[in-house]
């Protein structure tokens, strides 16, 4: 399977918070549209100091990420940031790599949408079970009886 590549808007979520807030006019809510690298051996969404200085993401904290090659290396979690596909969003923070590093699509936001991979396309889509709304599994909450005691 080669690289599958989709795409995004990504929006700056405390200003669509502001722009409700009518702090600021929809107008003003930093956004982009982005041509993202589909990676599934990514957890989280990865966008680079290019994307993170358009869009003015706060930083929330500096967090030790795994290579592909092995190393360890510290970088800045910003967020939060709304990511938008098709008909389906997903809200998250975001690690931020250097430079114009290409920007990745990590396996938590396609789960948090509901998104499959279609092998044969090689196009990232909606779920085809559910094309209106993300469905999400949830652990199945069983009431437990109440005890008493006398």
């Amino acid at each position: 399977m080669g690289m599958i590549y989709a795409d995004i808007e990504l929006i700056n979520y405390l200003d669509v918070v502001d722009a409700h807030k009518y702090r600021i006019s929809e107008d003003e809510i930093k956004r982009m549209n982005v041509n993202i690298l589909v990676d599934t051996g990514s957890v989280q969404l990865c966008i680079n100091e290019n994307i993170q200085e358009i869009l003015e993401l706060p930083l929330i904290e500096q967090r030790r990420s795994g290579l592909t090659n092995g190393m360890r290396e510290i970088y800045p979690v910003v967020g939060p940031v709304l990511i938008k596909f098709k008909n389906r969003t997903s809200l998250t923070s975001a690690i931020v790599l250097p430079g114009d590093c290409e920007p990745l699509l990590g396996a938590i936001p396609m789960e948090e949408m509901d998104v499959i991979i279609h092998p044969l396309t090689q196009t990232l889509d909606v779920h085809p079970d559910h094309p209106d709304m993300a469905t999400l599994s949830l652990k199945r909450i069983i009431p437990q009886p109440q005890t008493t005691y006398n």
